[in-house]
């Protein structure tokens, strides 16, 4: 990685902060997608102050941030991407936030990983609002009996994620997480991506979830 390619990165984040700012009085956060980014990324988005990331894959994460937590005591993780039960303690280990709780399971592997770390973690339910069988999710009407397993296990669910179907508009599926979240009495909404995170924000986004508008395309040969 250059020294322009370091320079784009912080220009990229700052513009789309404006944006954001532009959108919405109370924008939403920026989460930076670090997926298949190198050290050189992260270090270039960290100096420009950067501080909330989301990773897709425990392991990988582990890999980015292990070393990096003590240092820097206002990181802040989350995990973005599907979670298998067996992963829950390390995941809870790592993350400040987990935003993909979707089934009863995962709540009770959570619930144990909680209570053999000691760690109080918070999660989002992601929502599968397109209804998608290939994609992770609950659907919309198994919200609330999920909001309700996740709370009988302690968990501190405080909002709701989803990834619309990329065939269709993002508008809708916004809108319908924005509804589920206001009538659960939820106030984090996790919505738009490097595509569509302006979209999200004027939907009431609380967190926008940026990779590749960032860092540029990502490089998935390594």
């Amino acid at each position: 990685m250059t020294d322009t390619d370091i320079t784009e990165i912080a220009k990229r984040r700052r513009a789309i902060l404006d944006e954001l700012s532009d959108i919405s009085e109370t924008p939403p956060v920026l989460v930076a997608v670090t997926k298949t980014q190198p050290d050189e990324a992260l270090e270039a988005i960290l100096l420009d102050g950067q501080r909330v990331f989301g990773e897709n894959r425990v392991q990988e994460a582990y890999e980015h941030w292990e070393a990096r937590r003590e240092s820097i005591p206002d990181l802040e993780l989350r995990l973005i991407g599907p979670l298998q039960s067996n992963k829950s303690e390390d995941a809870v280990r790592l993350f400040d936030v987990i935003e993909t709780i979707d089934r009863a399971k995962l709540c009770r592997e959570l619930a144990k990983a909680e209570e053999k770390t000691g760690l109080k973690r918070t999660y989002l339910i992601q929502v599968n609002t397109g209804e998608e069988p290939q994609k992770a999710g609950v659907s919309p009407d198994g919200v609330e009996d999920l909001l309700a397993t996740a709370r009988e296990h302690g968990l501190n669910v405080v909002g709701l994620m989803c990834i619309p179907p990329v065939e269709e508009p993002a508008g809708p599926h916004f809108a319908l997480l924005a509804k589920l979240a206001d009538k659960l009495g939820l106030n984090q909404l996790s919505m738009g991506m490097s595509a569509d995170y302006d979209l999200g924000a004027r939907f009431g986004a609380t967190h926008v979830r940026v990779g590749s508008a960032l860092f540029g395309a990502r490089d998935y040969s390594a």
